[in-house]
């Protein structure tokens, strides 16, 4: 099926290094081979989504609100995004409509699409507390549903924790509460850019739901993998240190071709030059090293095929590092972006 795939790679400019020259937007190649073309470099790409059910309509979350292509990827055109200048960071489709979305944003505002992502609305702003005060907006980096009682919605926000919709989307409460309470734990404090050593603990970068346990949520944080089971009330740490050497939480998505698999995308830190991709198929309960490269950056994303298990890739934060493999892990190639880019954030393929 790799004959038929794409590869999607977004680039953005926003982290720590601001002489950094570079390109950045969106990147492009066949999975089979050849090269990168840059299909979109008029804003920064925080991140790339291939429709679940038409991957003819790819989306950036972009710097300026949302870019949709309609031809796999060739041409992006800005849609009719309400908010000029408004960064966006995740999307979901609702899995009872594929023409209803959301896309998530910094600061932390959601807004949706009943016409598969055409025209947006923003929907009444999250009202969740600053549970601590760093450098750059809360963003709504991953927006997971539960496939068992749609309305339910969980996001990760970076440096605030977690918040979970049961009306799809139209209000949030905290859940950020149970994860502040783990961060008394000496091996759970970490203080970078806050004014509190929960920052940690709610550094969130991603989360998940497993199809084959829907009332389960997992988040991927700074300070490694948790789930909870009773609507985020209490967290459960999943202890990646048992399974890895580097533990800090970038990524973490639910295969949706393979019952009941996980993967997560684990490095040393933001800013690293070490990592590697995990894999679970027991739904969590234990982990092995799934790909077989080094890359010398931090792990940002992982791209899963919807329908094909055996792609899977990786895209490290700098010099465009990229890795796939197209035969469910046995082999891995490099496909690194070509010249100077800035960082990569999302992977995606379809």
């Amino acid at each position: 099926m790799a004959e038929a795939s794409n590869v999607y790679a977004g680039v953005a400019g926003y982290f720590g290094k601001p002489d950094h020259t570079g390109k950045v937007g969106v990147f492009r190649r066949a999975a089979k081979g050849g090269d990168w073309k840059h299909v979109l470099g008029d804003v920064e790409a925080f991140t790339i989504f291939v429709h679940p059910d038409n991957p003819e309509t790819v989306f950036a979350g972009t710097s300026d609100g949302v870019w949709r292509s309609t031809d796999r990827g060739a041409t992006f055109t800005r849609t009719g995004f309400p908010d000029a200048g408004k960064q966006v960071w995740s999307f979901m489709v609702d899995c009872r409509d594929p023409r209803r979305m959301l896309a998530g944003a910094s600061p932390i505002d959601v807004y949706r699409s009943d016409d598969g992502g055409a025209g947006w609305r923003k929907l009444a702003t999250p009202q969740i507390a600053a549970h601590c005060k760093g450098p750059f907006a809360s963003r709504v980096m991953r927006l997971a549903q539960n496939p068992k009682k749609p309305d339910e919605i969980y996001a990760a926000l970076e440096i605030n924790g977690v918040m979970r919709s049961e009306d799809g989307g139209k209000t949030w409460a905290d859940c950020s509460a149970g994860l502040i309470k783990l961060a008394e734990l000496p091996h759970l404090k970490s203080k970078i850019v806050s004014d509190t050593t929960a920052e940690g603990m709610l550094d969130g970068h991603a989360v998940a739901i497993n199809p084959a346990a829907p009332d389960t949520a997992i988040v991927a944080l700074r300070m490694g993998l948790f789930r909870t089971a009773d609507k985020g009330r209490t967290w459960q740490d999943m202890e990646m240190k048992r399974f890895s050497p580097v533990t800090y939480g970038r990524d973490v998505k639910a295969s949706p071709a393979e019952p009941n698999t996980l993967y997560a995308a684990l490095s040393v830190a933001a800013s690293s030059h070490d990592g590697g991709l995990y894999r679970s198929q027991d739904g969590g309960q234990s982990w092995q090293r799934f790909d077989k490269v080094q890359v010398h950056g931090t792990i940002m994303s992982i791209g899963l095929h919807q329908t094909d298990p055996n792609q899977v890739y990786i895209g490290a934060r700098y010099d465009g590092e990229v890795f796939g493999t197209q035969d469910g892990g046995r082999s891995w190639q490099s496909m690194p972006l070509p010249g100077e880019v800035q960082h990569i954030y999302s992977i995606a393929c379809g």
